[in-house]
């Protein structure tokens, strides 16, 4: 099963930054609750470990499908099932589809200017989106474990964010209203499918340029020691992606604020400024059962060289 995602931090600072993408009209309203917003951006990658069901909505394995699969998947969620049936879908991924489901709930929360769920649903499509920005989501190779690159999720949306997207430009430009959320959905996965070679064989380049005791480092994580990789060999890599993961940030932060935008202008553009200012007490418990769940459960903490 897959459980990587953008690290914590990449997913809090993207839907961060698409807040100050918003238009007039809406920046008020998200930038009140900038809070909720960052924090929750992580909540789907917890609820992969108490949800059944969750893990599927992250990534789309194309390779399983069979050459250019890419271009023959059906675009929308009823052909597809019909071709392939849901189990199907499901065994290998269902992210596109599961933005554009998002992006009606949004829209539906809008319309019933229901704030907890405006919160929500916009928090979790923030996750999603960025999760088809990453190219490893987009293959059953999605840690390297078939190649003998184990580990390289990690390295490429976690430690390249964390070590070098301070100099990143996040300044993106305005949202902007999506005649087709569910094409552009596919066009994300497009988008980050194509980056997936460069993914691969760059690492694979360096490695055999670099000593295993180059390679690595070792770094105090929380009071544990924990290998990662070196510095001097994330400098290679980000080098050689040429801004790869700076781009997909980018446009990580631009869609997740456009499909936000969208959902919106088509509830209606409802007045932001009227709404509740304070989560109700169930959506205050829905997060603290939440929060338990995962800190109870079954799961491992991530190590960067595995």
């Amino acid at each position: 099963m897959h459980s990587y995602s953008w690290g914590f931090y990449a997913h809090q600072r993207i839907n961060r930054l698409a807040v100050f993408a918003l238009p007039p009209e809406m920046v008020g309203f998200y930038k009140k609750h900038i809070r909720y917003i960052t924090e929750n951006a992580v909540n789907p990658d917890k609820r992969r470990y108490a949800v059944e069901g969750e893990a599927p909505r992250h990534y789309i394995d194309l390779d399983e499908y069979g050459d250019s699969a890419l271009y023959k998947l059906p675009r929308y969620w009823q052909p597809a099932v019909e071709k392939f049936t849901e189990d199907t879908l499901m065994a290998f991924g269902i992210v596109p589809w599961h933005i554009n489901f998002m992006k009606y709930q949004l829209t539906q929360a809008f319309k019933e200017r229901n704030l907890d769920k405006i919160l929500r649903v916009s928090s979790d499509l923030g996750h999603y989106i960025a999760d088809a920005c990453v190219p490893l989501h987009t293959t059953s190779n999605y840690n390297g474990q078939l190649t003998d690159q184990r580990g390289i999720h990690g390295f490429w949306e976690s430690r390249l964010p964390e070590l070098f997207s301070d100099n990143y430009d996040f300044f993106v430009g305005p949202a902007q209203y999506i005649t087709n959320p569910q094409l552009r959905a596919w066009d994300l996965v497009a988008s980050a499918h194509i980056a997936l070679d460069s993914v691969l064989s760059f690492e694979r380049q360096l490695t055999i340029a670099f000593d295993e005791e180059k390679k690595y480092g070792f770094e105090l994580r929380n009071n544990l020691t924990t290998r990662v990789y070196s510095r001097e060999f994330s400098e290679a890599y980000s080098k050689k992606l040429n801004g790869q993961v700076e781009r997909q940030m980018r446009l990580a932060i631009q869609t997740v604020a456009s499909f936000w935008y969208t959902a919106w202008v088509d509830a209606g553009q409802p007045n932001l400024g009227t709404l509740a200012t304070s989560l109700t007490p169930e959506e205050l418990h829905r997060l603290e059962m939440e929060k338990k769940d995962y800190e109870t459960g079954p799961h491992k903490p991530r190590e960067e060289g595995n």
